[in-house]
């Protein structure tokens, strides 16, 4: 799994991270807005290493987080902590209102029931082979499929199997937990909730 995009290492010879020159309660809310526009700026999430760049020395991003996530109680979007890193994203109660005025068609929202089986799949049993997906559901899954999961960048390519012809393997990605909203791969169901819901196909 790879971790979240880092900035490249660069001074910030004109950023006043420290902000001496205010008091506490408006140095900690300069603080909480920094952070808000780099969350703001980016599609991905946010790495601590990279949040920590924009805020004093030794200061607590996780208590700036906090304080920002209660600012935002009652809005439409929320902080996510996906991939580990941060993101905004729009709360669930507002999917129906999206949907309705924007084109998703490119989004996950366009994602058949079978191409999110055998997403699953691949989070449940990664690294695996087309075989080992082939033995889960019982047919050969498209490269095409494949292709479009790989292109969304919610999959990727993982090292090879350790068996004659060294075939690939496949993962999720990044792009995949940040999609689910999802912290790590810890936090995906438990594999009978999706098969009860005609998701996880034996996975």
């Amino acid at each position: 799994m790879r971790p979240p995009k880092k900035a490249k290492d660069r001074s910030e010879p004109d950023l006043d991270r420290e902000l001496t020159d205010l008091p506490p309660e408006l140095r900690w809310r300069e603080w909480m807005r920094r952070i808000e526009a780099v969350l703001f700026a980016s599609a991905a999430p946010v790495a601590r290493e990279d949040l920590g760049r924009v805020v004093g020395q030794g200061v607590s991003i996780d208590l700036l987080i906090e304080d920002l996530a209660a600012d935002l109680e009652g809005r439409a979007f929320e902080i996510a902590q996906v991939a580990g890193g941060w993101m905004f994203r729009t709360r669930t109660a507002y999917a129906p209102a999206i949907r309705a005025a924007a084109d998703m068609g490119d989004q996950l929202l366009d994602l058949s029931e079978f191409d999110v089986a055998v997403l699953a799949a691949i989070a449940y049993h990664q690294p695996i082979t087309r075989d080992g997906l082939k033995d889960i559901f019982g047919k050969e899954i498209s490269r095409d499929l494949l292709g479009r999961l790989h292109a969304r960048d919610l999959i990727g390519i993982g090292p090879r199997a350790p068996r004659r012809g060294a075939p690939y393997t496949f993962v999720t990605t990044d792009a995949f937990l940040a999609a689910f909203g999802m912290e790590s791969l810890r936090d995906l169901p438990d594999p009978e909730q999706l098969g009860d819901a005609g998701l996880a196909a034996r996975a």
